[in-house]
């Protein structure tokens, strides 16, 4: 996937007030489901919650299937 992503042209999410790139956005989505993973070993509801919605959000910015986590009633 990154070797994909290196070879276009960083572009702009088309929103407004998001100045990231596609790649930088792709970068905190990967982050944000390790965080996410981690949790969710150490049982952290609160911090699986915090995770699910950044991924959430991050996923609608890039226009993806968004993931749904029904264990945490986010659906």
């Amino acid at each position: 996937m990154t070797a994909i992503m290196s070879l276009h042209h960083e572009t702009q999410i088309q929103q407004p007030e998001n100045s990231f790139t596609t790649g930088q956005s792709w970068g905190a989505l990967r982050k944000a489901w390790k965080g996410y993973r981690i949790a969710k070993v150490q049982s952290d509801d609160v911090k699986m919650r915090e995770y699910a919605t950044k991924i959430r959000k991050i996923q609608t910015e890039l226009r993806v299937n968004v993931t749904s986590f029904p264990q945490l009633d986010i659906v």
